[in-house]
This record gives C-alpha cells, structure tokens and sequence, in this order.
C-alpha cells in the first residue's frame, strides 16, 4: 500500500508539472488578446495596431521583445536572446501603414525584401502597438519619458503636457535632455542663455499645428519636440526670436523621444504576461556614429 501511496504520488507530481508545462505556453495571439484587455481603452478596428511583415499569430512565443522600433539592429539582438515576439510602437517598413508604395521598386526594394525575409526566416511575429498605448489614460509613452525625466512634480494638473521646473536656461536643460535620454545630437533654436520656467513636451511628431498651438500660450517659453519640419516649427520659433519674443525649441529625434514610454509598456506587459521573458529592447539612436557590419 505504501508503495501504491508512492507510485501514485509521483504519477501526482510528473501529472502538475507537466500541465505546469502546459500552461506555461502562450501563443502570440493571446498576448495581443491579453494587452487588448488590460490597455483600459476601447479597441479600434480602424488601427495600425496589427502584426507587420506575415508573421502567424499562432506562432508559441519564446520571449517578448518590447521596443520602440524594430530596426534590423532590434530584429538581430531579439532572435539573439530567442525572442520570437517583437512589439514595436512605430513602423517596421519605413511607413505610417507599413505599406511599400512609396518605395519605387516596391516590394522589390532591397532593403525592405531583406528584412522581411529575414522576419519571415526567424519565424518573428512583429506586432505595433501605437494607436492604443497612446490612448490609454494616462498616455503610455508620455508616462514613460515624464518618469525617465524625474518630472512628475512639475507636470500640470490638467494639461499633462505642460511642466513648471525650477528656473533653468535652455542650454543647461538641453544639456540635462542629452544626458537622461542618451541622445547624441542635440537640436536647439534658442539663445542657450535664456531662462525658463514654463514649458510643453511634446514626445514624437504631433505637427505643425498642435506645435503652434503650444508655442502660442503666453505662459509657454520653450516647447520640446522630437521631430518636426524644419520649415514649419523650426522657422517659426526662429522668427519669433528674431521679433524679441521670449520662445525657444528644442528637438530630440524621434526614437529618444518616446523610447522611455516603451521601457514603461515593458514593464506593464509583465504584470500580465508571466509564461515568458519580457523584455525591453532600446532602439539605437539613428544619429550616434554607426558600423556596417564586416561582409
């Protein structure tokens, strides 16, 4: 009997650690399904929030990589660590829909045919999550970069997209910028000894117009961009200095802009997603010096 006992718990235990197993496995689908529940808003079928470049959604996930690009840098380092999901919040194909009809050879043009072959030969899923991530309240790239930066105590209370920081000149806050966000080069349309206290962020690329409407609030002395037109903001903050008002622009690039707002969606991610590694995958700066690979 007592053996009986013992055969049978072991039958026991060989049973919950193989469903243990089991359950441990989780497919691409049902990450996407699990971040559509938790994001807190509603989903959109009008998206760019979709799997990019033929990856099956079916596919078993080995590891997640969350980043806010997937440059062929990201693709290598993620199939590297065996991370078979990609999360990216911009485009994969140089594109705001992921489409090939502005690149003239099409499909056909050599770098876009590279890397999706080599999606497609890693079997990788590469989904964006853009859309939704920027819905979510509070915003979850703004979250991100107002933490990176330490400033959640200046952030307005009913605009978080305006800050009151203790009085500063542009050259010292760009320099603080560079630091924090490892940015390689720098932008700045300003008179670098100008003090400041009151300022609007505006992470990523929202336009000329919502820019404008920043730059025209009295109170607003220097707005922070990660990319813009250099015809449009760029030579409307310059004329502003050049008639005496009291204006200054600094632009990060995109990608630093935003990254820190994908390291937070990492970090989200992992309060729901346990069955595998999650982890946050940086985007390089495209602007810092590259290495073609030897060949």
């Amino acid at each position: 009997m007592k053996r009986f006992a013992i055969f049978s718990s072991a039958i026991f235990f060989l049973a919950s650690a193989a469903f243990a197993q089991e359950k441990k496995e989780i497919t691409a689908n049902e990450v996407i399904g699990r971040i559509k529940k938790n994001v807190g808003v509603e989903w959109h079928s009008d998206t760019v929030d979709t799997i990019k470049g033929g990856g099956d959604p079916n596919t078993k996930v080995t590891g997640i990589a969350v980043t806010m690009m997937a440059t062929m840098d990201v693709l290598q380092r993620a199939v590297a660590k065996n991370e078979n999901l990609i999360i990216t919040h911009e485009p994969t194909f140089y594109d705001h829909l992921d489409t090939t009809k502005e690149l003239p050879q099409g499909d056909s043009d050599p770098v876009y045919a590279e890397k999706r072959k080599f999606i497609e030969d890693h079997h990788l899923v590469v989904w964006r999550f853009h859309d939704h991530w920027h819905m979510r309240k509070p915003d979850g790239i703004l979250t991100g970069v107002v933490k990176k930066l330490g400033w959640e105590k200046y952030q307005d209370a009913k605009n978080p997209y305006l800050f009151t920081i203790p009085e500063t000149t542009v050259g010292q806050l760009s320099e603080e910028l560079k630091n924090k966000l490892g940015i390689n080069a720098m932008r700045v349309v300003a008179d670098r000894d100008m003090k400041l206290k009151r300022l609007a962020l505006s992470p990523g690329a929202t336009g000329f117009k919502s820019e404008a409407g920043a730059l025209e609030m009295p109170d607003i002395e220097l707005l922070i961009v990660g990319e813009t037109r250099e015809w449009e903001t760029v030579e409307y903050v310059a004329d502003a200095i050049a008639q005496g008002r009291h204006k200054a622009l600094i632009v990060l690039s995109h990608i630093p802009s935003e990254q820190p707002g994908m390291d937070e969606c990492a970090t989200w991610l992992k309060t729901f997603v346990t069955e595998v590694p999650v982890e946050f995958v940086p985007a390089k700066d495209p602007f810092a010096p590259l290495k073609a690979p030897a060949k």
